[in-house]
């Protein structure tokens, strides 16, 4: 695992990939910092990260298209199918390389609530709310970019497919209620991610949504162990 680890985070940086993804998180945050925060001098930050949930939804896509897809284009797959290592640590490693670079962007978050406590009272516990909330969050987005990209050979088809997917799970909302039965509606609203998200950046931790995101991250990593087993035996 810690080979496939160290291989993937070194490719980020001989690629654009990584200083590109890093540079937008920190431009947009920028960006929304100083609109929410600065300029109307609050230390509330919610709207901050509100809006880079957003924002990851399109780049997170952008992360994760290559780690499969461009094994399957380059028929290295086989390589690591063969390789001395499980399916789960391969997996695990994969998807581990893009989260670190995900987090890098995020902990400019935590260096925003520093800034702000040179100048007036912050609330920490409302940052770290978020912080966790958006963390979260961007582990499920990790965790269905990998799955979507060991579909397919082409990144940009699997970029596409993460983005449509990450639409899908924040607009479950929106398609429950269209809905007319109460008992599927409840279901589907229940797996409503930005629902739980959103509890998450007005303060209030929750056990229960916590454990959602991790369920969903370990489903799609499941997932992806299913479909490289599939390769391997094909």
């Amino acid at each position: 695992m810690f080979a496939v680890l160290k291989r993937e985070l070194s490719a980020y940086f001989k690629s654009p990939i990584g200083y590109v993804f890093i540079a937008a998180t920190f431009l947009f945050s920028g960006f929304f910092f100083w609109s929410f925060s600065l300029s109307q001098g609050s230390t509330d930050v919610s709207g901050v990260f509100q809006g880079m949930f957003y924002v990851y939804m399109i780049f997170v896509p952008l992360l994760t298209m290559r780690l499969i897809a461009e094994d399957n284009r380059q028929k290295t797959d086989q390589l690591l199918l063969t390789a001395p290592v499980s399916l789960f640590g391969l997996v695990l490693g994969k998807f581990l390389s893009a989260y670190i670079i995900f987090l890098l962007g995020d902990l400019i978050m935590l260096i925003y609530g520093v800034v702000m406590s040179f100048y007036a009272s912050v609330n920490w516990a409302l940052i770290f709310g978020n912080f966790i909330a958006l963390a979260l969050a961007g582990g499920v987005l990790v965790s269905v970019g990998l799955f979507v990209s060991s579909l397919t050979e082409s990144q940009m088809i699997a970029a596409i497919g993460s983005f449509g997917a990450n639409l899908v799970l924040m607009l479950i909302t929106t398609i429950a209620s269209v809905i007319p039965w109460q008992i599927v509606k409840d279901i589907i609203s229940s797996l409503a991610i930005f629902d739980r998200y959103y509890e998450f950046t007005t303060g209030i931790f929750s056990f229960s949504n916590a454990f959602f995101f991790l369920s969903v991250m370990v489903i799609f990593l499941f997932l992806t162990v299913r479909v490289l087993e599939k390769r391997r035996w094909a």
